[in-house]
């Protein structure tokens, strides 16, 4: 070959090269467009990793791509992604341990792209599972995002080598797609923090209400299987003999049929955690052992993902979400419910320490009742009959006596005497217990309350069969408080008393027409019945404008709580 037959030669190269880049540069472009269109029209990271995999094969030829993400500040890899020819054990939403050398673990490390082209002599995870599968030659290249490693695009080959320095072409790829891949998930970040924030304010203002824990439960069950988005959620709290207690649950066909059921750790997402401490996922109920995972099955559920949940520094229980398809959860849903866990935890404390808060002013509330009516039963019992026996004892010495000398005089006196103290005394036992409630129940209690008042009642009771205990001592007290003040400082002309049992509630009302003025913080009387009314789960208010009367009004549950 001449020399001009050589230049021709080399020119013909050089245009043929030319044409290759500019080809593959055009792919590369429209690929990138691809992807960048996926992102500004608010596509899912799933679908955006998935788009890059496909992007990687198609653009650079290859037999297959993934698309992963280093977690767990390196120790551990999720699969985002993958296009072409992949193993089940490698698909999206598995995780691995990044336990020895690997193509993945050597990208984190030096944050260059790099190869494995024989697994065979290799330790870990990876290693083992690249071996079963027969992927034995792996490349990748690292995503860098905000100048970090955030994971790795990878491709493999079965059997034959692969190309000379994929690795870096799989590079200059990645260069291209990084900016799409960080702009996805900042975008998927705003949303998710958006979405994260309305749901835990609507729980803390459910706490803040003071809903039972139940309700709370429930509330964090629901929110969570939205926020996934998942068909059911569960919410269980780990007991000390070892078991688990479904607290709350969520389906989206509409409730949760094993609220309050314990079951073993067995055969658990649950289970995992405790095991862990760490996020855990079940594949598959089909063959898992235990009486939860028959529940499972029953309620037709097929994997499930969950956290753990610390409340004041230890293990409390496990917030899951399921699947009830075949379909499998989001890739992130274990990141997700890490983070919605430490979110709530705060309002799952509030809500069991305002849960105890009550249960101990309702236990003081019933354990001051009962020292009354000890106290009432004691007087009367004791004090008061011995008072009566030395009264007609005095008179029978009073008969006796000469009718006109003096002892029969100071007999009488102090028969008087007697008599005055043992009224008083029966007054005082009225005021510390009334015996009349026990005995006749609310509405002739109330009755011989409008009798005494010194200031005219108009009654009207309409509570039916008796009342809960509890409530009918707390309805006794308030209109009795009400009357009392009425009587010291309001110079009505009469008092209205309004007491109705209706929807499980007793709803007393108690009005005047007197002065007005009334302010709970000049005395205990009121801030005694607030405490009262809401140890038992009710409610107090009192509304008293100067020179317009005084209407205290209370409205009290008929549940459960107070039978």
């Amino acid at each position: 070959m001449g020399y001009r037959d050589a230049v021709d030669t080399s020119a013909r190269v050089t245009r043929a090269n030319d044409r290759v880049d500019v080809g593959r540069l055009a792919e590369e472009q429209a690929a990138l467009r691809r992807v960048a269109t996926l992102v500004a029209q608010g596509a899912s990271s799933t679908e955006v990793f998935a788009a890059v995999a496909e992007e990687v094969v198609q653009v650079l030829h290859l037999q297959n791509a993934a698309v992963c993400r280093y977690d767990d500040e390196g120790s551990t890899m999720t699969v985002l992604a993958v296009w072409g020819d992949h193993p089940d054990s490698f698909q999206p939403g598995s995780r691995w341990p990044l336990d020895g050398p690997s193509m993945s673990a050597e990208v984190l490390r030096t944050g260059r792209p790099a190869r494995v082209e024989d697994y065979t002599d290799l330790r870990g995870s990876l290693a083992a599972e690249a071996r079963r599968a027969g992927f034995n030659r792996v490349a990748g290249a690292p995503i860098i995002v905000d100048g970090r490693v955030w994971g790795v695009i990878s491709t493999s080959s079965p059997l034959a080598p692969l190309p000379d320095h994929v690795e870096d072409r799989v590079a200059e790829f990645t260069e291209l797609v990084a900016t799409a891949i960080a702009n996805s998930q900042a975008h998927e970040d705003l949303r998710r923090l958006a979405d994260e924030q309305a749901a835990l304010r609507r729980v803390a203002t459910l706490v803040a209400r003071g809903v039972p824990p139940a309700d709370v439960f429930q509330a964090v069950s629901a929110e969570v299987a939205r926020l996934v988005p998942a068909d059911a959620a569960a919410l269980t709290r780990y007991e000390s003999d070892g078991t688990v207690t479904a607290v709350g649950g969520w389906t989206s066909t509409g409730g949760y049929a094993h609220v309050g059921t314990r079951f073993a750790l067995e055969g658990t997402v649950s289970g995992l955690i405790f095991e862990t401490r760490r996020p855990g996922r079940i594949n598959s109920y089909a063959d898992a052992p235990g009486s939860a995972a028959a529940a499972a099955r029953e309620m037709s559920w097929h994997s499930s993902v969950g956290a753990p949940v610390i409340v004041e520094g230890s293990l409390w229980g496990a917030l899951a979400v399921v699947s009830t398809s075949d379909r499998p959860l989001p890739l992130d849903t274990e990141q997700r419910l890490a983070e919605f866990t430490e979110l709530v935890a705060t309002a799952i404390a509030n809500a069991e320490s305002r849960a105890e808060l009550d249960a101990s002013r309702a236990r003081i509330v019933a354990t001051a009742d009962a020292t009354r009516r000890r106290i009432e039963r004691d007087l009367h019992d004791g004090a008061q009959q011995q008072l009566v026996s030395l009264a007609l004892e005095l008179r029978a010495a009073q008969a006796a006596a000469p009718e006109l000398g003096e002892l029969r005089g100071e007999l009488s006196r102090v028969v008087d005497g007697i008599t005055g103290v043992l009224e008083g005394l029966r007054e005082i036992a009225l005021g510390i217990h009334p015996a009349i409630l026990a005995e006749g129940g609310l509405e002739a209690a109330l009755k011989t309350l409008a009798r005494r008042s010194p200031i005219p009642v108009e009654l009207d009771v309409r509570a039916g069969a008796r009342l809960p205990e509890a409530i009918e001592v707390a309805a006794y007290y308030v209109v009795s408080e009400a009357l009392t003040n009425a009587a010291k400082y309001s110079r009505a002309s009469v008092v209205h008393v309004d007491v109705q049992a209706r929807d499980r509630v007793l709803r007393v009302a108690v009005r005047d027409d007197g002065l007005g003025g009334a302010d709970p913080a000049r005395g205990s009387g009121l801030l005694g019945l607030k405490d009262r009314a809401e140890a038992i789960g009710g409610t107090i208010s009192l509304q008293s404008p100067r020179g317009s009367g005084t209407s205290l009004h209370v409205e009290l549950p008929l549940d459960a709580r107070n039978q």
